[in-house]
């Protein structure tokens, strides 16, 4: 069995997602994703894996990832050549489990649990659906499309949002109202003002919907370390589930310093490429959570490997999800695959949203679960209308 082709596929539109499809001399086409530089990513691709990769067993999964990450370039980050390998490595996983007819879970060693509890980011349906991605300016918030725009509600309305949440049984939520004063400052230090105004949201929420709605926060990278310590000591009284990347994640002993200093889970991090980066803030008891995103760190494999060792250190495990539909079906097959996933991220506003106009199923979520996915590999594909948009770049390397 060989790899007969490599072929991308982008849309102006969703400017950001990069579609992979792995062609197989079997005729079996497995399908992956990445998000973010989707040109760069799409060159690195054609211009230096396809030669590496074309006429190669796609079942030889872990001799490809590694071949993928042993270039120079391609060390503990989440650039171009790690979203590149990551997304060739789902697509690769998908041919797997279409050739054997079986899940991906399955793949990865079966279901640990028949039901995976889900939290709610909330993200509003234009959320970084620009090339922009910036803080604060990646929002989108122009135009309402439907009942979940949770990214105005949680600014405006984070009771509502809570109580909405509740309503159809999920009972967790991230929120970022702290970046706009960290925008404004760079970060470097946040007024009395704007405390107030950032810690609103948790007081609503407390007030309308008590203990009953857990609420993680999200900073974005975007402090330094003596103004996130600020924050920290005062959303303590507000019992937040964890902070999520409160500071630039290049420093462990930093955010080991910042995890000693609250009494608040540390999440880290979708930012960290591969299982190596994540050793070192495990080592310094810096992350009480282990977040990755399987379309940046490396894939399928390396997610499997950062589960793993999380688990070594008795850390729970946490996909990331704000990006595109088949990395959110990556994660939830990892999610299930791994005993020690904590939670899995979702953004209601994604999945009953745009991307039903791009993959042909969604996962079945109900009542604060998500449920595994039955059909072979992934089991997802790419609309057929996704082929005729007027807006679509596909470019194709072929053995």
């Amino acid at each position: 069995m060989k790899i007969t082709a490599l072929e991308t596929l982008r849309t102006d539109e969703f400017a950001n997602v990069l579609w992979v499809r792995v062609h197989t001399d079997a005729g079996v086409i497995g399908l992956g994703e990445t998000f973010y530089g989707a040109g760069a990513v799409e060159a690195h691709i054609h211009d230096t894996l396809a030669m590496r990769l074309l006429g190669r067993n796609p079942l030889h999964i872990e001799a490809i990832h590694r071949e993928m990450l042993n270039l120079p370039m391609a060390q503990s980050s989440t650039g171009v050549e790690h979203r590149a390998a990551s997304a060739i490595d789902i697509a690769l996983w998908d041919v797997f489990g279409k050739i054997c007819g079986q899940p991906v879970h399955q793949m990865l060693g079966g279901l640990c649990r028949d039901k995976q509890r889900i939290y709610n980011t909330c993200a509003g349906y234009r959320y970084v659906r620009s090339n922009n991605i910036k803080p604060v300016s990646n929002w989108n918030l122009e135009g309402n499309e439907g009942p979940y725009e949770d990214l105005v509600g949680f600014m405006t309305r984070a009771d509502g949002v809570a109580e909405s949440l509740l309503e159809s049984g999920i009972s967790a939520m991230k929120i970022w109202p702290f970046d706009p004063a960290a925008q404004e400052n760079q970060g470097l230090y946040i007024s009395a003002e704007q405390m107030k105004k950032a810690i609103e949201p948790f007081e609503k929420i407390r007030k309308a919907v008590g203990d009953r709605m857990e609420i993680m926060v999200e900073f974005h990278s975007l402090w330094n370390l003596p103004a996130a310590m600020q924050i920290a000591r005062a959303l303590e009284p507000y019992k937040p589930t964890w902070y999520e990347d409160p500071i630039r994640m290049n420093s462990p002993q930093a955010l080991a310093e910042y995890a000693a200093s609250t009494n608040v889970w540390v999440c880290a991090s979708e930012t960290l490429g591969t299982r190596y980066a994540y050793k070192e803030y495990l080592d310094r008891g810096a992350a009480h959570v282990v977040m990755a995103d399987l379309c940046w760190t490396g894939g399928l494999t390396e997610g499997r490997k950062i589960a793993a060792m999380a688990e070594t250190y008795h850390r729970p495990f946490a996909p990331h999800d704000c990006i595109g539909p088949v990395g959110f079906i990556a994660a939830i097959h990892a999610s299930f695959s791994q005993p020690n996933t904590l939670i899995q991220e979702s953004v209601r506003a994604f999945y009953t949203g745009w991307y039903n106009e791009l993959v042909t199923t969604m996962p079945v979520i109900k009542d604060g679960y998500v449920y595994p996915m039955e059909g072979p590999g992934l089991g997802v594909e790419l609309l057929p209308a996704v082929f005729e948009r007027t807006d679509l770049t596909v470019r194709r390397s072929s053995l």
